[in-house]
Formats: C-alpha cells, sequence, structure tokens
C-alpha cells in the first residue's frame, strides 16, 4: 500500500519546492486559534462559560506553570509562549482524519517543527541581549571556563535540532499508524488510536512549550 502519510503535494515558488498542504494547513491552523480565542474574549462574563471557561482554565493552568519555569520575569514571555502551545495543540490534531495531504498536521513536516524551534532560539538570544546586554551573552559561551565554548555551541545548535525532531518524530509517527490501522480495520481500532493520539498531541504540545519556557528563564 502507499502511504500518504509523510508525502507532500510540492509547487515550485520562487525557485523553491513549497509544500503546499503544510502551508494550507498551517494557515487554517491559526486561523482556528484565532477564532477560538476570539470566541473566547467575547463577550467576557464575570463567571465564565463555554468556550471562554475552557480557554480560562488552560490559559490559568498554564501561567502557573510558566511562573515556576521562568521565574518573576515571566509575563515578558506568555504572550509567545500561548501562542506557541495553542498553534502546536491545535496543529497536532489537524492530522487524525486519514485522508491524502489535505488534513497532514503541519507538524508531521519537519520545516514547521524546525521553524518553530529556531523562533524560540531567537527569541532565547533575543531577551537574552535585552535583559542582560551584549557583553554578557558573549561571556555565557565562555561560562564557567573559556574551553567550555566548544561545549556550548553544541548545545545552542542541538536545542533547536532536539526540540524540532521530538515533535515531529512524534506527530508524524501517529499519523503514519493512524493510516495503517485505518486500512486494516477502518471502525473500531482507528477509533481508540485517534482518542490516544489527541492525548498525544495534548503532550506534545506542553512538552515543547514548556521546554521553551524553562530554556527561556536563563535569558530573563
Amino acid at each position: 500500500m502507499h502511504l500518504h502519510t509523510g508525502t507532500h503535494a510540492v509547487q515550485q515558488l520562487l525557485g523553491m519546492q513549497v509544500n503546499m498542504d503544510t502551508i494550507f494547513t498551517t494557515w487554517l491552523t491559526a486561523l482556528i486559534v484565532f477564532l477560538v480565542v476570539f470566541a473566547a474574549s467575547r463577550g467576557k462574563k464575570l463567571v465564565p462559560t463555554g468556550v471562554q471557561n475552557c480557554v480560562e482554565i488552560l490559559v490559568e493552568g498554564l501561567l502557573s506553570q510558566f511562573e515556576k519555569n521562568v521565574g518573576p520575569k515571566y509575563r515578558q514571555v506568555v504572550p509567545a509562549l500561548l501562542t506557541l502551545f495553542l498553534f502546536i495543540l491545535t496543529a497536532n490534531q489537524l492530522g487524525l482524519l486519514p485522508t491524502e495531504h489535505l488534513t497532514a498536521s503541519p507538524t508531521s513536516d519537519i520545516n514547521t517543527t524546525l521553524g518553530l524551534a529556531l523562533a524560540v532560539t531567537l527569541l532565547i538570544h533575543v531577551l537574552f541581549i535585552a535583559n542582560q546586554g551584549v557583553g554578557k551573552w558573549i561571556k555565557h559561551f565562555f561560562e564557567p571556563f573559556p574551553v567550555f565554548v566548544f561545549i556550548n555551541l553544541v548545545e545552542e545548535i542541538s536545542r533547536p535540532v532536539t526540540l524540532a525532531m521530538r515533535l515531529f518524530g512524534n506527530i508524524l509517527a501517529g499519523e503514519i499508524l493512524l493510516e495503517l490501522l485505518y486500512a486494516l480495520c477502518p471502525w473500531l481500532i482507528p477509533i481508540i488510536w485517534i482518542a490516544f493520539s489527541v492525548f498525544v498531541g495534548c503532550v506534545q504540545a506542553y512538552i515543547f512549550t514548556t521546554l521553551s519556557s524553562v530554556y527561556l528563564k536563563h535569558s530573563l
């Protein structure tokens, strides 16, 4: 059998090969997140109900975790971390229907996960310079001893790679298994696996965001 998961609808754009299905699902994810947050923040009530209640529970739980991980300056990174979590959480669920290309999760594409990891890495260094200055930023590569510069540089390079590969590998593997199970037994097993995949998608979004918050602590 031919697996559709992991293959992409590729087109040439400005001399580059672009995965159009990933572009589509990325924008779809962003739209869903925007609509959910808009619905939750419109006509807010003192005693929340419905979507507002769900989003507030989620946000309050995350804020508590961010404060523990980042420290007293955690509010500097709250908008970025919340956006990151909601985007990844939504993106991880789009590929649960075994359809060709259209609903593949954008996070099952290494380009998406690596882009997110590089964005986090860039934020780490920008906030480090903003909070502690260029001199301290350069100095931290040579701490605790100058010879450690090589180890520190390897760590900086490996950090976005491990962040990206962890998320990409888990989501891609889940979608491949879902497609195989759907082909073997299209009724019972896929339903069970979809429920498990929803849980895995939530956990992976939490892990990616939590690790990002831990990395950001040193910058603040």
